[in-house]
């Protein structure tokens, strides 16, 4: 019994080691790469590039997918309208599923953009169904899209008047299928919330994507914020709906169908992050299950394929992060048999294998996200300050996402449910409340698992397994964290909804909560 425990929980932690330690291959390869990386970023090609070549500027389509986005569509809208390119080869399509107000809102908002500027090529796209969610829609658009390519934006993105001039000129490479620009965030400092989302969101775009652009690595579209030709597309078996996240599986297939993938870290488009801890776990629930469908779908392709071993081993990191949840709490669980049954370590055996291991699953995290900081002139203390939270976060999150694991393992397709947004303004406070709210039933499987990692944190300072206690008390703060916030916020809408009786007897399509069976799963 005592060997199997031990055994289980060596396993299960040098499991999450690997993950850990490929963040630091991730960090060493931004910095063998780093002269590659400037030369990308200083001789990235412009307009101007085109007319030296004798070639004519490609017709662009900017997609708009809208599903009741009543807070954010028109300054969307304003922000797109405002995109320096020629009018003439410059359409706009506004792909609108709305079943509430927002549809009309949008129609009139559409209608007054083109009577104000004639010049302006906009359309207003509105289907019957939202069969096929997002990818859908973008699959229903391209149909009749005019443009060689394609750029999308979420709805609480805020495209800058310059995208489309830094973006463009990539395409000039015929083998190009998609560039993807990097995420900004309006709200980082919100709360320590939204500035824990801002790092890792940081860490995914400032060295993720730059250590896969620079090795050669296959790395994603992330949704919004990128732009494709449309051939790409359509070669690679177009946007399909059979997992929920449409973009990484489009991402594969097209790189496996042989096109290149750009990244520009020196192009920003700010977006919204989730200000609540239901929106977020709803995002990140979406991204989990996902990212373990497109797993199930495309890894035997991917490491049957002609790509070389490093593309191959990097591409099963890419398509498995999220495993690492159930490990998580697989590990908080047995820490506490663990604690009680197998015997302290003397302090040689300590500095042999549970500081290296102590190293491997926590400072590998501490590079990747220093790295990140540093990248856009921040301080790394400032990443180092906010890695006890990030840590804790993750660990709350760990059960509400190993559900979305195993359902990913289960099932393909599933709702597709969004974001809620405020619509925040750059350089204003969060004024505004979203117009719908993220649904999530009260955290039990948190509170219980706090609570055993409260003994467990307990039973280690008593059996003196003094390097165990910090991941014990991780455990404890990160669910209790969670669950406190999740319990908060869901009492405070409830008291909301019984406070307006009108709204309790609208009908969901105008309430808009989430369905209460997928505790409201969610693109970063």
């Amino acid at each position: 019994m005592h060997l199997a425990l031990c055994v289980a929980y060596f396993v299960v932690l040098l499991c999450l080691a690997m993950y850990g330690l490929h963040r630091s291959h991730l960090v060493l390869t931004v910095l063998r790469h780093r002269k590659k990386l400037r030369a990308m970023r200083e001789n990235a090609p412009t307009l101007d590039n085109y007319a030296r070549e004798g070639k004519s500027l490609p017709h662009v389509t900017i997609q708009l997918p809208l599903y009741n986005e009543a807070t954010v569509a028109g300054r969307l809208l304003d922000h797109v309208a405002k995109i320096r390119y020629p009018r003439e080869l410059f359409e706009i399509q506004v792909l609108d599923d709305s079943t509430d107000e927002t549809r009309a809102m949008v129609r009139k908002h559409v209608a007054d953009l083109a009577a104000s500027d004639l010049s302006l090529d906009i359309a207003y796209i509105h289907r019957v169904d939202r069969t096929g969610y997002k990818a859908g829609a973008l699959e229903a658009g391209q149909k009749v899209a005019k443009g060689e390519l394609i750029a999308v934006f979420d709805a609480d993105f805020l495209p800058q008047p310059e995208f489309l001039e830094q973006v463009v000129p990539e395409f000039i490479d015929p083998k190009v299928g998609m560039v993807q620009a990097r995420w900004g965030h309006l709200n980082r400092g919100h709360s320590l919330l939204t500035r824990v989302q801002a790092l890792m969101l940081d860490g995914h775009h400032l060295v993720e994507n730059r250590a896969r652009a620079a090795a050669g690595w296959l790395f994603n579209f992330s949704g919004t914020g990128g732009m494709w030709r449309k051939e790409a597309i359509s070669s690679s078996g177009g946007w399909q709906h059979d997992t929920l996240t449409e973009d990484l599986d489009l991402s594969y297939r097209a790189q496996l169908a042989g096109w290149k993938f750009v990244y520009r870290d020196n192009v920003l488009t700010p977006a919204e992050l989730p200000e609540d801890v239901s929106a977020f776990r709803a995002q990140q629930y979406r991204w989990a299950k996902g990212t373990v469908q497109t797993a199930r779908k495309l890894m035997k392709r991917v490491m049957t394929s002609p790509l070389t071993l490093s593309q191959r081993v990097e591409a099963f990191f890419h398509l498995t992060p999220h495993f690492a949840y159930p490990l998580m709490v697989f590990l908080s669980i047995l820490l506490l048999p663990a604690l009680v049954l197998m015997p302290a370590t003397n302090p040689q055996t300590m500095l042999l294998i549970d500081l290296p291991l102590c190293i491997g699953t926590t400072g590998s995290l501490a590079a990747f996200y220093a790295m990140a900081e540093v990248a856009q002139g921040r301080r790394r203390v400032d990443a180092f300050k906010q890695l006890p939270a990030l840590l804790a976060l993750g660990a709350g999150l760990a059960p509400h996402l190993t559900k979305a694991v195993i359902e990913g393992l289960g099932s393909m397709a599933g709702e597709f449910v969004r974001t809620p947004k405020k619509g925040i303004e750059v350089g204003t406070p969060a004024a505004r409340s979203p117009r719908y709210r993220a649904r999530a039933d009260l955290p039990m499987v948190e509170v219980g698992l706090c609570l055993f990692s409260l003994a467990s944190t307990v039973a280690s300072i008593e059996t003196g397994h003094w390097f165990a206690t910090p991941f014990a008390m991780l455990f404890t703060f990160g669910y209790g964290y969670v669950a406190l916030l999740v319990a908060s916020e869901q009492m405070a809408r409830r008291k909301a909804v019984a406070e307006a009786p009108a709204l309790a007897q609208a009908p969901d399509s105008i309430r808009d909560f989430s369905s209460p069976a997928l505790d409201a799963p969610f693109p970063e």
